[in-house]
């Protein structure tokens, strides 16, 4: 029997005890009427803090628990127990949804809460960027309606949790996001969405590679099978012949040769660790190692000259560089037509930079191939660029060389009047005289 029971039943007694006493004194009707005003004030009492009980139901707190007589005290203080029990449980809640809410604005993967109708109920800083959402207008209206490409509607309706779908956004910046449907609770699920552009940029440069190195190699191969193919079905082969198949032989051997030492010098470019060990460079020395190399390239076909009016030396790495150098100057050659001129040239610029540039009298490029220039395999024309022994990657290893001293490329050109590839060099990248 609990306390509030007994407690009752002990004033009930009371109260027929005294009745009862004066019905034995005074007669009956005083005893019942003893009795009745007892009950009326034994029910006024109970009225009076139920009517406080229900003042502070309307707006419970603990601290405004009313103060009680008798058995509504002790009624009172475990209700003040039980409604401060419920603030402590309520804070801990609340701040552990601060915390799951906090964690899902900071995932750097898009979130979005549906529930059982696909409507959202809660999503997340990325989220709302990968599909487009208003936090604040789009909350209790369906995905669907927001989201209206037909791949994701059939996604939805599959209910699919084992894999993701690859979702191309038409805006402007082509984003790919990765999208998966993961169920949490009896009726909700989480909508996750991923960010996966430059990975399929990735992988598409890394398509485009292996074919374009298919591509390159097929050629030759085909050319050096077929020459051997010819020989090995005459019975006879005269002199003349053989020299001119073995001549063209080995110039696709050296065309081979040239693409896998330049797919080698990207791969180890690209491959080293971003923090080089820098040493100083002699510009001296490697600017006339360049001219004599662009002289043997030449062969005297060329006016070939050096202006040097920078007294500064770099700091980087002179493998790399005279790499980046050389395919700037072999493309010089190789495009510069009979009896035109190059200009090799180290100066100095404004700013404390300098500048390396090559300049030519060449075929030049039109305007609309320079921003594509650096990329691999890419050729303005593709039967002139084979014809003049390129494999479509010197520019490229520019490109990764420059990017690792903190340098720039920068190339002016006009058709038929030539080209002027310019290297330019911060001060940081400078070097006195040793």
């Amino acid at each position: 029997m609990t306390d509030f029971a007994r407690r009752s039943l002990g004033w009930l007694f009371a109260i027929s005890s005294i009745a009862f006493g004066f019905s034995l004194i005074y007669g009956p009707d005083i005893g019942l009427l003893v009795l009745s005003g007892q009950l009326l004030l034994w029910l006024g009492f109970h009225l009076h803090h139920i009517g406080l009980l229900l003042r502070w139901l309307e707006r419970p707190a603990p601290g405004r628990i009313p103060e009680g007589y008798g058995i509504w005290h002790n009624a009172f203080m475990a209700l003040y127990r039980q409604a401060r029990k419920q603030k402590q449980s309520k804070r801990k809640l609340a701040s552990i949804l601060d915390r799951f809410i906090n964690a899902g604005e900071a995932m750097p993967d898009g979130v979005v809460v549906l529930d059982e109708y696909d409507r959202i109920e809660w999503v997340n800083p990325v989220g709302v960027e990968h599909f487009g959402l208003d936090p604040k207008a789009d909350v209790g209206n369906q995905i669907l309606n927001l989201v209206r490409q037909p791949s994701f509607h059939t996604y939805m309706a599959a209910q699919s949790y084992s894999q993701p779908l690859i979702l191309h956004s038409p805006t402007p910046d082509e984003r790919v996001l990765s999208i998966q449907l993961v169920p949490f609770d009896i009726t909700r699920k989480l909508l996750l969405s991923r960010d996966i552009t430059q990975l399929e940029r990735v992988q598409t440069v890394h398509r485009d590679f292996v074919a374009n190195v298919s591509h390159e190699l097929r050629t030759p191969l085909t050319v050096v099978g077929g020459f051997l193919e010819t020989l090995s079905d005459m019975p006879e082969v005269d002199d003349a012949t053989l020299r001119q198949f073995l001549a063209l032989m080995l110039e696709q051997s050296r065309r081979m040769q040239s693409l896998v030492e330049d797919l080698l010098t990207l791969s180890r470019i690209e491959n080293s660790p971003r923090s080089m060990q820098q040493e100083t460079v002699n510009m001296d020395q490697l600017l006339d190692t360049l001219m004599v190399e662009a002289e043997g390239l030449s062969q005297g076909r060329h006016q070939i000259t050096l202006d040097n009016h920078c007294h500064r030396w770099l700091r980087g790495n002179v493998q790399e560089l005279h790499s980046a150098f050389g395919n700037l100057v072999s493309n010089a050659v190789r495009y510069t037509p009979e009896g035109g001129s190059i200009t090799l040239a180290w100066q100095e610029a404004d700013e404390g930079r300098a500048v390396f540039s090559v300049s030519d009298t060449g075929i030049g490029i039109p305007r609309e191939h320079l921003p594509r220039l650096t990329e691999r395999f890419y050729r303005v024309d593709r039967g002139r660029s084979r014809g003049n022994g390129g494999t479509g990657l010197g520019l490229a290893i520019v490109k990764h060389v420059l990017a690792r001293h903190q340098a720039r490329l920068d190339v002016h050109s006009e058709p038929d009047k030539g080209s002027c590839f310019s290297v330019i060099f911060n001060a940081e990248q400078l070097a006195a005289h040793e």
